[in-house]
């Protein structure tokens, strides 16, 4: 009768089989969210809005809070643009 622990058998069969499985899905998972943590980083530092967007971005944000009227909003989106 073959002990096939001891020649290295045993290792394929039972839990180890799952546990295995499992340590490499969580590597695998590891390394995506890390390739994908790494993109967005260097998304946000390469992505610089040019001046007119900014400009536009503050100009909507002073006339949402009230700042301008919208004539005014309008003749300096005009100027922007």
């Amino acid at each position: 009768m073959w002990n096939y622990n001891m020649m290295g058998w045993g290792w394929g069969s039972g839990p180890y089989v799952l546990l295995h499985l499992i340590w490499w899905v969580l590597v695998v998972v590891a390394i995506v969210m890390l390739v994908r943590f790494l993109f967005r980083i260097e998304r946000r530092f390469l992505r610089s809005p040019s001046d007119h967007d900014r400009a536009l971005s503050i100009l909507r944000e002073r006339y949402a809070r009230g700042e301008i009227d919208k004539s005014e909003f309008e003749a300096r989106k005009r100027d922007l643009t």
